[in-house]
């Protein structure tokens, strides 16, 4: 039974849903397609690239997840989610038909008008896949509108890339160019083995009339930076999307703050020039 009205006022009352299909994309991430129970509700939860919601596994908590999908399909609402703490955890042990909650969408989100006409360079290690998932399917989906696109994914081991199921798609787009790079390989993998960061120097994209948005962990995005300044890329050209510590999603906690900023309002989309002077933050 949905909550009534008036306590579907309070922001804090998360949406009931049904968890309608879950895929295992590595070891340790799960797709988790989900869809609002109330039809208002799902007529009415719009989102773009970047943003994200809070998923509840009830009797455990909620945690914030960057929105995985792109809410023109309308194709159910999607979280590519980690198992790496409790309610992580407990949402992998679901199994489809489960109830779950949905508070949200909160946050900005990649402004994808502006980067039409213009080169973008996507660069995501692991999990930070996820966010930029959603920017590569409005691109593909909307591929004249854009120019040429590279993805560099990377990982620990092939094992560890994040929708591998999906590059072939990628690749075949027009003016696409996908690169996958590992840590460390396996008997199987015949590609790169090397660090995001080097490889980022090694295909010298061009920073002429290019957007660079990166997303991974925060060592890696200190060095793409640094690679991707080498380039010639200013910070107003650097993009990327910060998973801060985030509880309530509306800048009344106080957990995410980057300097004077807060992730979950004023972010979590942020370029370089924005958070600089913070970057030893993250």
């Amino acid at each position: 039974m949905e909550a009534p009205e008036a306590v579907r006022a309070n922001p804090f009352v998360p949406y009931l849903a049904t968890v309608k299909e879950i895929t295992d994309l590595t070891p340790d991430v799960k797709l988790f397609s989900i869809e609002l129970n109330d039809e208002a509700a799902r007529k009415s939860f719009d989102y773009k690239p970047g943003q994200f919601a809070f998923l509840s596994a009830f009797g455990v908590g909620e945690s914030a997840f960057g929105l995985t999908s792109v809410a023109y399909r309308n194709s159910g609402i999607e979280f590519a989610i980690r198992r790496v703490g409790t309610v992580s955890s407990a949402l992998h042990e679901l199994e489809p038909g489960a109830t779950v909650g949905v508070r949200g969408p909160y946050g900005n989100f990649f402004p994808m008008d502006e980067y039409k006409g213009k080169n973008i360079v996507i660069i995501g290690g692991g999990i930070g896949m996820a966010p930029l998932r959603p920017v590569i399917d409005t691109i593909i989906d909307h591929r004249d509108d854009f120019g040429n696109l590279t993805i560099i994914n990377g990982a620990r081991t092939p094992r560890d890339l994040v929708f591998a199921s999906e590059f072939e798609a990628w690749s075949e787009a027009k003016d696409t160019n996908v690169v996958l790079t590992v840590d460390a390989g396996d008997d199987s993998w015949t590609g790169r083995v090397a660090l995001i960061p080097a490889v980022v120097k090694e295909l010298k994209p061009s920073h002429h009339n290019a957007v660079a948005i990166t997303c991974g962990p925060p060592i890696m995005i200190r060095f793409t930076l640094a690679a991707l300044k080498e380039l010639g890329f200013s910070n107003e050209q650097i993009v990327t999307t910060l998973e801060g510590k985030m509880k309530c999603g509306m800048g009344k906690c106080g957990r995410c703050n980057v300097g004077e900023k807060y992730v979950c309002v004023d972010g979590p989309v942020f370029n370089f020039a924005q958070i600089s002077k913070f970057i030893e933050q993250f």
